[in-house]
């Protein structure tokens, strides 16, 4: 139940926050985008789920931190992020979850089912819904491309696109980036 305030001799309910996805494929300017999206309420907390496990992906995190102006609260959680969300959530005017795609890979390099990786995403919108912060999520549409011949590639996929149509349609708003540009779904 969420608290209440005193409004004019009423009691008015705590306004919930807003969810918004911003999906795309790689390098098409989901997380630019999602800046602009997240606006400037601050507090706010920039929740990145990337890992530096080489030495590629150490500069594409730099370069992401380096987008960000330096008000914005940068807080690393690979895999417990919806745990994160339900404690940490209500400081915060403002969350910025990049990218769920890469926490999918994460719970799944850590060994969870499909079954567990499904409970978790619901966990993380209940989490999200929990809290009056606006919250925009980044996460790649992997469905474009071709079929991958592996099929363990086939699989995370599957469960990624599964995952982003779970997302999608507990989102207030739904963003598609090509190529730099917006595209409203929803």
């Amino acid at each position: 139940m969420s608290p209440r305030k005193l409004s004019k001799g009423r009691p008015t309910r705590r306004a919930k926050g807003r969810i918004i996805l911003v999906l795309g494929g790689a390098a098409s300017g989901k997380s630019d985008t999602a800046l602009r999206l997240a606006g400037l309420g601050s507090p706010h907390a920039f929740v990145a789920t990337g890992q530096g496990l080489d030495d590629e992906m150490i500069e594409r995190i730099a370069r992401h931190r380096a987008t960000r102006s330096s008000v914005w609260e940068t807080v690393e959680e690979p895999i417990e992020v919806e745990a994160w969300i339900a404690k940490h959530g209500s400081r915060y005017r403002t969350i910025l979850l990049d990218c769920v795609t890469l926490w999918l890979s994460n719970l799944i390099g850590s060994g969870l089912s499909e079954a567990t990786v499904l409970q978790r995403v619901a966990s993380l919108i209940l989490a999200m819904r929990a809290t009056t912060a606006r919250i925009v999520i980044v996460s790649n549409e992997l469905g474009l491309g071709l079929v991958p011949a592996e099929p363990m590639v086939r699989a995370f996929r599957d469960l990624a696109g599964r995952v982003n149509q779970h997302i999608a349609a507990q989102a207030d708003e739904v963003r598609f980036i090509i190529s730099g540009l917006s595209l409203r779904l929803k």
